[in-house]
C-alpha cells in the first residue's frame, strides 16, 4: 500500500522539478546570449570576432522588396517622397532620461519570448527551410576541396554543407521606430566646385598618358582574370597557390566589390558576366554564423549601388543590382533592432538568434559605427525609403551629441578609439537590477551568489542535528537537494552550498571524501549556472536586461586612443562625403567636419626630421589616461590605413571653401609619398613610426638626435664605456709592471748566465794548466835520466794527454750549459733566446670586453632593421595592397591639376607592381624594407586591390571627366554614388 505521509517529501520534490522542467521547457525555445564567466561583463553584448576591421562601418536592414534569391527581377523604383520638413530627434543625456531601455525607442510591452518567436514565425510567412537551430561555432575544418576546373579552395575557408540549409528570415523588430527621421528633399545647396579646371592636353602628353593607362588596365585585367580562373564566385583569389578563400560570407566579395571598376574600365563583357554571377548570389544564407557588417556594407552594399550608379542606374538596365541592394539591407537592418537603435558590428543572422533582445556592443569601434551611412542614405535615395536613412541618420545623431558634449572626450572634436554604444549605465543599473526582478528573480540571483562566493575551506565543528531530528557528523546530501521538512511545503530555494562547506565535521579520510564531494557538487552546480542562465523578469526580458540609459561614452577604463588610422579613419572620411552627398542639405555634417580637423590639426598633425628636410606632414596617435588633454602621450606612427588623410582635407577644403585645409592635404599626400620613397622596393610598410621634429616650421635633419632616439640606452652605453676606458687603464698599468718585473728577472738570468760562462772559461784553463803540468811531468821520468820501473810503449791503450784534456773540458762545458739551462727553465721551456715569448707565457690578467659604443650599437641596429633615415621603428613591414597613399594623390591630382602627382602615382606604381606581381595575379608581401623579405609573398589578394588600388591608378592616368568630383562622391571602398543636381 502507498504510505502518502512516508513518501510526502519526495512526492512534493518531485512536483517542484516536473513544475520547473515545465518552465523551462516553455523558455528553451528562447534565444539566450553566449555563456559567459560571471566576471566578463554583460551576457548581452555580443563577442566580437578576430578579423579586425579595415576601416569600421555599419548597417541596418528594412522592410524587404527582394526577389526570391536567385531570380533576375527587379524592384519597382518608388515615387520620390513629397518634400517635407525634417524632424530629427535630438538625444538626451542619461540624466534627462527617466526611464525607457534606449534613446529613441520604447521597451516592448506584453511581448514574453515565445509570443516573439510566435509572431516571427508569421512574419516570415511559408518558410522554405526547417527550423533553425542555434549555431554552436565550432564547424570542423574540412580538407581541401576544388572548384570546377580543378580550383583548390583554401581549407580554413570551407565550411563543410548541412543536410539541412538554414536561411535568414525576416524577424519581428524589438524595438520598432515610432517616428522615423526622414531623408532630406528639396534642391541641392551650392557648393564650391571640387575638381580643378583642366585644359586641353597636349598630344605628347596625351600619348604618355594613356600609354599609362593601358598598363594599368592590363594589370587590372591579369588580377580579374587570375580571380575568374582560380576563385570564381569566391571572396578572394590566393595569387601564389592559385587557390581561394572566403572570409567574407562567401557572397563573392572580389566579384561584387570590382563590379565598377569594370564597367569604368570599359571592360563590358566582363562587367556583364559578372552581373548574371551577382543574380546567383543568396544573401539569405553563409558558412560564416555571423556577418562582419563594416565590411559588408562597404564592400557589397557599396560595391552593388556604385555599379547600379556607373551602369546608368535606372536607364541603364541593370536593375537586378539595385535589387540585390534591397536583399541584403533588408539583412542587415536588424542590425539596428537595439533599444537605442546603435548597430550590432557581428550580426548573427540565423533565426535562432532572433529570439531575444540585444544591445550594441559595450567596446565598438568608432569606424564600423560611423560610416555606414553614405551606403545606407544612397539606398534610401534610390529607394525613396526613408528607413534606410533614419537608421544611420541616428547614429550620426549621437555621434553629434558626442562631439559636442562637455568633457565627453579627451580630445574634443576626436573621438575615442572605441564607444561603448550598449546604452546601459551599468554603474547606476548595479542596484536597479535587483529592485526591479521578480521575487523569484531576487531568490535565484541570491542563490547565484552564494554559487559565486569562494568556499571558506573545512573548519571542523560540532554535530549539528539534520531535518530527521538525529545528530550528524555529515550533511553531504542536503547539498544537491531542496530543502523540505516534514509536513511542510518545499519552498522550491536550494541550500546554499558554499555556506556549507565551512560548517562540515570529521576529519581524516572520511572528512576529505566529504569535502572532494562537496566542491565537485559545487563545480558542477557552478558550471551548469554559467551555461544556462536563466531569463527572468516581468515581461519576459533577461534578469539582467534592466538598465539605466546612458548616450555613447568612452570604452575601457580610462585609457583613451585618439588617431585618425585603422579602428576611426572612415568616420572622419564620411563627414564632408556625406554633406555633398545629401546636396548640403544637412548641415550637421559640416559642423562635425570642421571640430574634426580643428581637433587633428590642435594634436596631432607633426612633420618628420628626415634628410632633405621634406616640407611633409603625418597625424600621431595620442593617448590620454585620465580623459582629459593635459597628460597625453603620443606614437608618431606612420600607417598606410591613415594616408586617406590628405585626401580628406583636400576634399574637404574644396567644398567647405578652406585653402588652409587643402595645402595641409598636400602635405599629408606627400608624406605618405616621402614614406613609398624611403624604402629600398619603393613601397610604404603597413605601419612604422618616425622621428617627429619638435617644431613643424623649423625642422632640419640631426643626425645625431636620430641616433639617440634610436637608442635609449645610449647614456647607459656611454657610461659603459667610460668604466670600460678606466678598466683598460688599470690592465694596461698592471701588463706593464708584470713585463717590467720579467725584463728584469730576464736581465737577472743573463748576469747569471754570464757568470757561468766565466766560470767555465776559467775552469777550462785550470784544467790545461793541469794537464800541461802532468805531461812534463811524465816526460821527466822516462827520459834520459831513467826510472824505476819500465817504459810504457806508445800503441798501449792509455789515452794520450791530449785527449784527457778534452774529455775534461768537454765535461766542463756541458756542465755549465746544463746549469745555465736550468737558469733559464721558467722563460722557455726549449729553443734559444731569440725564440723565447716571454709576453704570452706571462700569467697577464683577462683584458676587459669592449662594449658597443652608442654609435655602433645603432649602426648595427639600422642594418639589422633595414631603417631608412628618420624611421625608429619598422612595427609592420607588410603591404597588402592597399590604397591610401595613391588615394589622396588621385584627389591632389584632381583638385590642383598639378601633373607633377601623375608623375608621382606612376613611380608608386611601378614600384608596386614589381614587388606584388604574380602569373595570375598580384599578391600582399610579408616585407618592404628589404628585397629578400619582399621576395616572400603572402598569398593573398584582397578584394580592395580591384575595387581602390587599380581603380585610383586607373582614374589618375584617365581623362579628368572619367568619374568628375563635381559629378560624383565616392565611398571608403572606392565606389562612385552619383551626386544630388
Amino acid at each position: 500500500m502507498f504510505r502518502f505521509r512516508r513518501y510526502r517529501v519526495f512526492v512534493v520534490c518531485a512536483f517542484v522539478v516536473t513544475f520547473l522542467l515545465y518552465h523551462v521547457a516553455q523558455n528553451s525555445q528562447w534565444e539566450r546570449p553566449q555563456p559567459v564567466p560571471f566576471d566578463q561583463g554583460d551576457p548581452n553584448n555580443q563577442p566580437k570576432p578576430k578579423p579586425k576591421p579595415k576601416h569600421g562601418h555599419t548597417n541596418e536592414a528594412h522592410e524587404p522588396q527582394s526577389p526570391v534569391a536567385g531570380h533576375g527581377g527587379t524592384v519597382a523604383q518608388p515615387t520620390p517622397k513629397k518634400e517635407q520638413t525634417i524632424k530629427i530627434p535630438q538625444l538626451k543625456t542619461s540624466n534627462e532620461i527617466k526611464g525607457g531601455y534606449g534613446l529613441p525607442t520604447s521597451a516592448p510591452t506584453g511581448l514574453n519570448a515565445a509570443q516573439h518567436a510566435t509572431s516571427t514565425d508569421a512574419a516570415a510567412g511559408t518558410a522554405t527551410t526547417a527550423t533553425a537551430q542555434l549555431p554552436d561555432g565550432k564547424l570542423e575544418k574540412s580538407h581541401d576541396t576544388y572548384n570546377k576546373g580543378d580550383t583548390k579552395v583554401h581549407e580554413d575557408d570551407v565550411v563543410p554543407a548541412s543536410s539541412t540549409t538554414i536561411h535568414w528570415q525576416k524577424p519581428t523588430e524589438w524595438f520598432p521606430v515610432s517616428e522615423l527621421i526622414l531623408l532630406p528633399t528639396g534642391s541641392p545647396k551650392a557648393i564650391h566646385s571640387v575638381q580643378f579646371a583642366f585644359t586641353k592636353e597636349l598630344p605628347a602628353a596625351r600619348e604618355k598618358r594613356e600609354l599609362r593607362l593601358a598598363k594599368v588596365k592590363s594589370e587590372a585585367t591579369r588580377a580579374w582574370s587570375g580571380y575568374k580562373k582560380f576563385a570564381w564566385t569566391h571572396d578572394e583569389l590566393m595569387p601564389v597557390s592559385k587557390g581561394a578563400k572566403d572570409p567574407f560570407c562567401g557572397w563573392a566579395a572580389t566579384l561584387v566589390d570590382s563590379l565598377d571598376t569594370l564597367w569604368i574600365m570599359g571592360l563590358k563583357d566582363e562587367f556583364d558576366a559578372a552581373v548574371e554571377a551577382v543574380k546567383a548570389i543568396d544573401f539569405t544564407t553563409s558558412p560564416r554564423d555571423d556577418i562582419p557588417v563594416f565590411e559588408t556594407v562597404i564592400r557589397y552594399l557599396g560595391g552593388l549601388l556604385g555599379a547600379y550608379d556607373v551602369s546608368g542606374g535606372r536607364k541603364g538596365g541593370y536593375n537586378v543590382l539595385l535589387d540585390k541592394a534591397v536583399e541584403l539591407a533588408e539583412i542587415l537592418m536588424g542590425v539596428f533592432d537595439t533599444p537605442n537603435r546603435m548597430p550590432i558590428l557581428y550580426y548573427h543572422w540565423s533565426p535562432a538568434y532572433h529570439t531575444s533582445p540585444k544591445r550594441a556592443p559595450t567596446h565598438s569601434g568608432v569606424a564600423e559605427m560611423g560610416s555606414l551611412c553614405m551606403e545606407f542614405t544612397r539606398l534610401a535615395q534610390l529607394t525613396g525609403e526613408s528607413k534606410y536613412y533614419d537608421a544611420v541618420a541616428r547614429i550620426t545623431n549621437a555621434l553629434d551629441e558626442l562631439q559636442n558634449r562637455e568633457g565627453a572626450t579627451a580630445l574634443p572634436g576626436i573621438f575615442p578609439e572605441n564607444l561603448d554604444a550598449s546604452g546601459c549605465n551599468k554603474t547606476a543599473t548595479a542596484m536597479l537590477t535587483l529592485d526591479t526582478s521578480s521575487t523569484a528573480a531576487q531568490k535565484q540571483a541570491d542563490s547565484a551568489s552564494d554559487l559565486l562566493d569562494p568556499p571558506t575551506g573545512y573548519k571542523p565543528s560540532s554535530a549539528r542535528t539534520n531535518t530527521s531530528g538525529t545528530s550528524s557528523g555529515m550533511d553531504i546530501a542536503a547539498d544537491l537537494e531542496f530543502q523540505v521538512s516534514p509536513g511542510s511545503q518545499a519552498d522550491g530555494s536550494a541550500i546554499p552550498v558554499a555556506h556549507e562547506l565551512g560548517k562540515r565535521a570529521g576529519d581524516g579520510v572520511s572528512g576529505n571524501l566529504e569535502r572532494n564531494a562537496a566542491q565537485q557538487a559545487l563545480q558542477k552546480q557552478h558550471e551548469k549556472l554559467r551555461e544556462n542562465p536563466a531569463p527572468i523578469s516581468a515581461q519576459g526580458l533577461p534578469v539582467d536586461w534592466e538598465c539605466v540609459p546612458q548616450n555613447l561614452t568612452a570604452a575601457g577604463n580610462g585609457w583613451e586612443s585618439y588617431s585618425m588610422g585603422g579602428s576611426q579613419d572612415s568616420t572622419y572620411e564620411y563627414f564632408p562625403k556625406q554633406y555633398v552627398l545629401l546636396g548640403g542639405l544637412e548641415p550637421k555634417y559640416q559642423a562635425m567636419y570642421k571640430k574634426n580637423v580643428d581637433a587633428v590639426k590642435k594634436y596631432l598633425l607633426f612633420r618628420p626630421m628626415a634628410e632633405g628636410d621634406p616640407d611633409v606632414l603625418f597625424a600621431a596617435k595620442a593617448f590620454s589616461s585620465d580623459g582629459t588633454d593635459k597628460k597625453l602621450t603620443f606614437e608618431y606612427e606612420v600607417t598606410h590605413l591613415s594616408c586617406f588623410l590628405g585626401g580628406m582635407f583636400g576634399l574637404g577644403g574644396k567644398i567647405f571653401g578652406n585653402p588652409e585645409d587643402i595645402e595641409i592635404g598636400k602635405k599629408l599626400a606627400a608624406g605618405c609619398v616621402w614614406a613609398y620613397d624611403s624604402m629600398p622596393t619603393g613601397v610604404m610598410p603597413e605601419y612604422s613610426m618616425v622621428l617627429p621634429c619638435a617644431d613643424i616650421k623649423d625642422c632640419h635633419w640631426n643626425k645625431t638626435t636620430w641616433y639617440t632616439h634610436l637608442d635609449s640606452q645610449s647614456e647607459y652605453r656611454t657610461e659603459q664605456m667610460s668604466v670600460y676606458l678606466e678598466q683598460k687603464s688599470e690592465w694596461e698599468k698592471k701588463v706593464q709592471d708584470i713585463k717590467t718585473q720579467d725584463a728584469a728577472r730576464q736581465a737577472s738570468d743573463k748576469q747569471e748566465a754570464a757568470r757561468l760562462a766565466a766560470e767555465k772559461q776559467e775552469r777550462q784553463q785550470e784544467a790545461k794548466r793541469k794537464a800541461s803540468d802532468e805531461a812534463e811531468g811524465e816526460g821527466a821520468g822516462t827520459g834520459l835520466k831513467g826510472g824505476d820501473g819500465p817504459s810504457t810503449p806508445a800503441h798501449k791503450r792509455d789515452l794520450s794527454t791530449e785527449s784527457k784534456v778534452d774529455d775534461i773540458s768537454n765535461i766542463s762545458e756541458g756542465a755549465a750549459t746544463k746549469k745555465t739551462n736550468a737558469a733559464q727553465q721558467p722563460l722557455s721551456d726549449s729553443g734559444s733566446e731569440d725564440d723565447q715569448k716571454p709576453v704570452i707565457d706571462l700569467n697577464l690578467p683577462q683584458e676587459p670586453v669592449k662594449p658597443q659604443t652608442h654609435e655602433e650599437y645603432v649602426a648595427e641596429l639600422i642594418e639589422a632593421h633595414h631603417l631608412p633615415p628618420g624611421f625608429i621603428a619598422l612595427k609592420d613591414e607588410r603591404y597588402i595592397l592597399r590604397p591610401e597613399a595613391i588615394e589622396s594623390v588621385w584627389y591632389m591630382y584632381r583638385i590642383t591639376g598639378d601633373p607633377s602627382w601623375q608623375e608621382i602615382g606612376w613611380r608608386m606604381f611601378e614600384a608596386i607592381i614589381k614587388l606584388t606581381q604574380t602569373d595570375v595575379g598580384h599578391s600582399a608581401v610579408n616585407g618592404v624594407a628589404s628585397t629578400e623579405a619582399a621576395a616572400a609573398k603572402a598569398d593573398s589578394m584582397e578584394s580592395f586591390w580591384l575595387a581602390e588600388t587599380l581603380k585610383y591608378f586607373y582614374l589618375l592616368f584617365a581623362t579628368p571627366d572619367t568619374i568628375s568630383l563635381d559629378e560624383w562622391v565616392l565611398n571608403t571602398e572606392a565606389h562612385p554614388f552619383k551626386r544630388p543636381s
